[in-house]
């Protein structure tokens, strides 16, 4: 979700001006942005790189570039990075396909500190390539690893040392979160077989309860609410569930409203309006874009006009993008979903959240990176 207001009530036929266009290597890494400078990842042959580019014009400011090379790895849906950058102060935090962690001075791209997930730690090789994004907490840095003690690991943000290494649970493709429990911070972490609660000090677990699915791909992030409720959801038989959490004394309780499998979404986003959450519905077959009532799991309709989609919400609309490159202004309500307007935008597989900042919007998918004006 997004602040930005001011944004255009229809499109043109045409769709929204376009400010600028260019190609960009592989990956699904989302576009993050500080002042005039966007940041992403991508991929070309046997090398990964971290991007930062002018939020004006596309052109390079600089690029740090590493090899990666894809043996071992299925590429099926294509060749990473999958993890989005992360921006702290002065320092920019990324985590390539193979596990290579980089901490980079914003401005210049200059390594501060690097580590390598897989071959230092011995972490928990993913089968198409890492993709849990780096979270901030205080002084920290934190990231899923994998591996027996060391589930989830944090890395002091100045220099790379390890502040601590915690848990054996089974790992996950999904990236944690932080929440605040009745006052109490939890890191959120939605693991292979359970969704934790995570003290973010010390790794310590607060509470856990099961959620399994086929190849322990629990993927997309859950999404928390101010009443307490912790949506989760995922693909194949994994399904929906909504926990209501309590805490007091530093013990939480989470309790669970409801489940069912008719709601699975597979990576794209979820958002929360009111009671209700709207999702892309769906893996193997049609990803319908569906509404899901956060409290009763009651599931008032499927709208069959895209397939599967990411968005951002923003001034009380939808800004759709789909895995056809097609991008839409539509509202979304717990009855129906209305198109205001559609255009074709982009060519290839689109599976990257549209980035907002202000009036401006980022799009990629594995090719091309564009701006667009909604103003």
């Amino acid at each position: 979700t997004s602040s930005s207001k001011g944004l255009a009530a229809t499109w043109p036929a045409t769709g929204p001006r376009r400010l600028w266009s260019r190609p960009l290597g592989a990956g699904h890494s989302a576009v993050i942005a500080s002042g005039n400078t966007l940041y992403t990842m991508y991929s070309e042959g046997e090398q990964e790189s971290v991007i930062a580019l002018a939020a004006d014009t596309g052109k390079t400011i600089w690029e740090h570039k590493y090899a990666s090379t894809h043996a071992g790895l299925d590429l099926e849906y294509g060749a990473g990075p999958h993890s989005t950058p992360l921006l702290v102060g002065d320092l920019l935090f990324t985590v390539g396909s193979k596990g290579q962690v980089f901490a980079l001075d914003k401005k210049s791209g200059k390594v501060a500190w690097s580590h390598d997930l897989w071959t230092e730690y011995g972490g928990t090789k993913m089968g198409r390539g890492y993709s849990c994004s780096p979270v901030a907490y205080k002084n920290t840095v934190i990231l899923t690893l994998g591996g027996p003690g060391q589930t989830l690991v944090a890395f002091n943000q100045k220099d790379g040392t390890v502040a601590w290494k915690n848990q054996s649970l089974d790992l996950s493709p999904s990236s944690p979160m932080i929440i605040n429990v009745d006052g109490q911070d939890q890191l959120i972490a939605f693991l292979g077989k359970v969704v934790a609660g995570i003290d973010p000090n010390n790794g310590n677990l607060l509470w856990s309860h099961p959620h399994v699915t086929e190849w322990g791909l629990n993927i997309s992030m859950p999404v928390w609410g101010s009443d307490n409720l912790l949506f989760l959801s995922s693909a194949y038989t994994g399904g929906s569930r909504t926990l209501r959490l309590k805490q007091q004394g530093g013990k939480t309780t989470a309790e669970e409203l409801w489940f069912h499998r008719r709601m699975r979404v597979h990576h794209g986003t979820i958002v929360r309006i009111g009671d209700y959450i709207y999702a892309s519905s769906g893996d193997f077959g049609p990803s319908f874009f569906a509404a899901v009532n956060v409290k009763t799991g009651e599931m008032p309709y499927q709208d069959r006009t895209f397939p599967k989609t990411n968005f951002v919400l923003a001034d009380g609309k939808f800004i759709i993008l789909d895995e056809d490159g097609n991008l839409a202004l539509a509202t979304a309500s717990p009855t129906e979903l209305k198109v205001i307007s559609k255009v074709s935008v982009l060519k290839n597989l689109a599976w990257t959240a549209p980035t907002l900042v202000g009036t401006k919007l980022y799009l990629r998918d594995r090719r091309t990176i564009m701006a667009l004006d909604l103003s």
